[in-house]
């Protein structure tokens, strides 16, 4: 606690000291003023810069290096020119190069971001907060994605129509973009001014120069763009784009000759549509009718033994696409934290796996869908010239229903209901665009029938959103408020009161009461935090967050746990530039702290971060962390706040040269603590290999260890009293993605990934708890000795004599299990015209759930080799209209 005290004390005294007195040097904003082309001069994009059109206007240069060495001269310069019509921009550059034999030109599909490279990005609605980015390489691969939050959030699933060439040249390199105007945003002005930023990244230095100055300390990205001039009566260019696909798909899987559902491969052909249009020039539509994410790779595997829901990224095209747009991560701390997944939207709510369920009785057979359909979502989104966002998002999901077959006959009995939900966000900036308001709305509404009342009818959720920055946006106060509202029948409320993200039947909670007769839940969230984002050495944020008991955000949100106040705080020291050794490096501390709506202290872990460049391109992170005071409301599921014994460990990371054509990056932690705490042990490995300019693979695999760790198990009734049976659990698990990519050209590629996972469980030193509190583990439990505990292998059950008098008190079930998964999907893709393409995939997949029978690879070989695994080719043929 002292260390704790020195390191705050010291930190803060460097915040005061340098925070304050660095001084800030005024960068004049560059400008750049563009000209106008008639359809006569039309350049053809080739690459090459050898039209007459190009002699027209002037050339800009005087890039700036920004890394390593921020406001030095970059090793080469770059040149660029922009000119337009009433359609589109045209822009050329010239990427100089002493060596042009040097350039690496590494071929990737688009957003591959591989190898020598030039950038321009253009904050159209010139709110200094968001922009586009496009980008183009030396081997002619297209790059694009949406800058958000003043360069924090970037979206690379945006794909619009542009085009781009590249060519080799005497001097290096050049590059040609062709890009839309109906592609971008921008306000109705008569004289636009936008904002412009040029970057180039000289691949063999690992080096990034700028046409506009942006120092590395500075509070922000956007807001510090120069301007692009000379953009004179552009008229509104209404975006229209119909992208119908076709998708035909063929299953084959282990059969069951008696299962009329699992007798014979299955054959699918499906079609939807998918389209944006332009509403006006910065307010735009997007729809889909049934849409396929048929090619989408498959999620990590992973087992949570806490009980709580895991969270996976959303990996779905229409609703990755302007997500930041929609997000309302309402607890966002620079320093993260565990409740940093906590949103009011969470996309992979919609068409997930249904959530009913039916037991077939023995001769039954049941087929239940593996997700639910997605009927149509509609999106209208923007941001007007007045700086006011607007996000709108309408989805309708089917009702689902499982197929039942008793002796030829068929029924079908409802598995999720048909659902609508809604989700409006706005924003409006004020005050020269250092200040904004914003709010969201979520609905949630079911047509419930008997079997699915157990889910909520309605659900919604509200929520406010407050930022204010000052002194060129290197302070800021932020706040959010957040209120939930749900209603269902007394059985769904119940199941929410009961459930693992609130537990209002905790046995020495007084604050909270299990009332199986509501029918509505209401509760409230927020966050309150204050920190310094640039301008010198010193970055720091402190802030408040909290959840009320009743908060409930699981119907079309995220929320891991509510009834929970925290306190965090970190602050970091950061170089401004090359110094010894290093490129760069920071240092940091941060902790959290946690109470529960009760007042009970919960939870205390403070961390140390040191981070480095080094001037030979590796990298390395090493950490410290300490977790002196821990007390979990959840462990038991419903019982008593449990004391944890203290945990301590530290966490590492090293990185080769990622500019080499073989590199590495390692990655690992491990804890432990005083008497009666746990260990664990994980390390991972990623080795990269480029062998040639088109071919990269990777392997990463990665194995973690847990010893001793007390487990939950079970609560068994025994003489009217509830019993929290614990044990120690062993647990290894072992994962290795294997990744392909080869891209014949910028639009034909060939991926594959696979990834084999297994994890082993066993459970050993049972006992039941009898002092929760006790900080000595052998006065908290009471285990079980051998005369107690008996197994029986016909029910896999462990029966307890308590009493040794030779009967059976109770019993509770073995634990102990193994999970295997093998994924794999290999993805033929080609663009036969921008935006239009065919994808061909053949993907994976097998998994098996069992008793632990050896190690992690002998597991494996058993739950997965000799099992048939389920295979899925499809055709995907997509044609956009512009």
């Amino acid at each position: 606690m002292h260390l704790r005290k020195i390191i705050v004390a010291v930190g803060f005294a460097l915040m005061s000291v340098l925070g304050y007195t660095q001084e800030s040097v005024g960068i004049v904003k560059r400008v750049y003023t563009t000209q106008q082309i008639g359809n006569g001069e039309l350049p053809v994009i080739d690459g090459k810069l050898d039209e007459v059109v190009w002699n027209t206007g002037d050339w800009a240069t005087d890039f700036i290096q920004r890394e390593p060495d921020e406001n030095a001269n970059p090793t080469e310069q770059t040149k660029f020119k922009i000119l337009y019509d009433a359609k589109f921009l045209y822009v050329a550059f010239s990427c100089l190069d002493t060596q042009p034999n040097g350039v690496v030109r590494r071929m990737s599909r688009r957003d591959g971001f591989e190898g020598d490279l030039v950038t321009l990005i253009l904050d159209s609605f010139h709110d200094l907060r968001s922009a586009f980015s496009l980008t183009i390489t030396a081997a002619g691969v297209k790059g694009d994605k949406v800058l958000s939050l003043n360069g924090t959030v970037e979206d690379l699933t945006w794909n619009p129509i542009w085009y781009a060439k590249s060519s080799r040249s005497k001097e290096g390199w050049t590059g040609e973009m062709k890009v839309p105007l109906s592609q971008l945003r921008f306000g109705a002005a008569k004289d636009q001014v936008w904002g412009l930023q040029v970057v180039r990244n000289y691949f063999r230095n690992n080096e990034t120069s700028v046409w506009q100055r942006v120092p590395l300390d500075a509070s922000g990205w956007i807001s510090e763009f120069g301007q692009l001039h000379g953009l004179k009566n552009l008229r509104a260019q209404k975006q229209f784009e119909i992208q119908p696909f076709a998708v035909t798909a063929l299953e084959t899987f282990e059969k069951e000759p008696l299962n009329s559902y699992k007798n014979a491969n299955v054959t699918t052909i499906n079609a939807g549509i998918d389209g944006k249009i332009g509403i006006t020039n910065d307010l735009t539509l997007d729809f889909t009718v049934n849409p396929d994410f048929g090619q989408v790779e498959a999620d990590p595997a992973a087992i949570a033994l806490d009980g709580f829901q895991l969270f996976f990224e959303e990996q779905r095209p229409f609703f990755v696409e302007n997500k930041n747009i929609f997000d309302y991560q309402f607890s966002a701390p620079i320093i993260g934290g565990p409740f940093s997944s906590d949103n009011l939207f969470y996309s992979r709510r919609i068409g997930r796996t249904p959530q009913g369920s039916v037991q077939g009785m023995e001769g039954q057979f049941v087929d239940i869908p593996e997700r639910t359909t997605i009927l149509g979502a509609v999106k209208f989104s923007g941001k007007t010239k007045n700086g006011l966002s607007v996000a709108v998002m309408e989805t309708v999901t089917s009702a689902e229903r499982a197929r039942i077959s008793v002796d030829g006959n068929e029924r079908k009995e409802i598995v999720e209901p048909l659902t609508n939900y809604f989700i409006g966000r706005v924003q409006q900036d004020f005050n020269n665009k250092n200040t904004f308001f914003g709010g969201i709305i979520t609905s949630t509404n079911r047509r419930l029938t008997d079997n699915v009342d157990f889910l909520h009818k309605s659900a919604q959720t509200a929520g406010l959103d407050f930022m204010h920055q000052w002194q060129g946006r290197t302070w800021y106060l932020g706040a959010n408020m957040v209120v939930s509202h749900v209603k269902g029948s007394a059985e769904a409320i119940l199941n929410t009161q009961t459930s693992i993200t609130h537990l209002f039947q905790r046995v020495d909670a007084d604050h909270v009461d299990v009332d199986d007769e509501r029918t509505s839940l209401t509760g409230t969230g927020g966050d309150v935090r204050f920190g310094k984002a640039g301008k010198g050495h010193i970055k720091f944020e402190t802030g408040l967050t909290w959840r009320s008991p009743e908060l409930e955000l699981n119907d079309v949100g995220f929320l891991r746990e509510a009834d929970d106040i925290q306190n965090y705080a970190g602050i970091t020291y950061n170089s401004v530039g090359p110094f010894g050794i290093f490129r760069k490096a920071s240092v940091g501390y941060k902790h959290w702290r946690a109470w529960d709506f009760e007042g009970n202290f919960n939870y205390f872990d403070w961390d140390i971060e040191a981070n480095g460049i080094f001037n030979n391109n590796w990298s390395a992170t090493l950490g410290w962390f300490s977790q002196p005071h821990i007390y979990s409301k959840s462990l038991l599921r419903g019982g008593p706040r449990l004391y944890l014994p203290e945990q301590y460990g530290a966490w590492w990371a090293l990185g080769s040269d990622s500019t080499k054509r073989l590199f590495f990056n390692w990655d690992g932690w491990t804890k432990t603590g005083d008497t009666d705490s746990y260990f664990l042990l994980e390390n991972g490995i990623r080795v990269t290999w480029q062998p040639l300019d088109q071919l990269q693979i990777s392997l990463a695999p990665r194995y973690s260890a847990i010893r001793h760790r007390i487990q939950y198990n079970e609560t068994v009734n025994f003489n009217n009293e509830q019993l929290y049976i614990m044990s120690r659990l062993d647990q290894d698990t072992f994962s290795m993605a294997f990744r392909l990519n080869y891209t014949i050209n910028p639009n034909l590629s060939i991926q594959y990934y696979a990834e084999p996972f297994v994890t082993t469980a066993r459970y050993t030193d049972f006992g039941k708890v009898v002092e929760p509190l006790a900080t000595v583990q052998n006065e908290q439990l009471a285990f079980y000795n051998q005369q107690q505990l008996a197994r029986t292998n016909e029910q896999d059950r462990f029966l307890v004599d308590e009493n040794q008098n030779g009967l059976v008190d109770y019993s509770f079930s073995n634990p102990d299990f193994s999970f295997a998964q093998f994924r794999s999907n290999l993805v033929v893709r080609f663009e036969y015209k921008p935006g239009s393409e065919i994808f061909l995939v053949w993907a994976q997949d097998v998994a098996d759930f069992g008793m632990p029978n050896g190690g992690v690879i002998n597991s494996f070989r058993e739950q997965i080799f000799n099992k048939q695994a389920r295979n899925t080719f499809l055709i995907k043929a997509t044609y956009r209209f512009f």
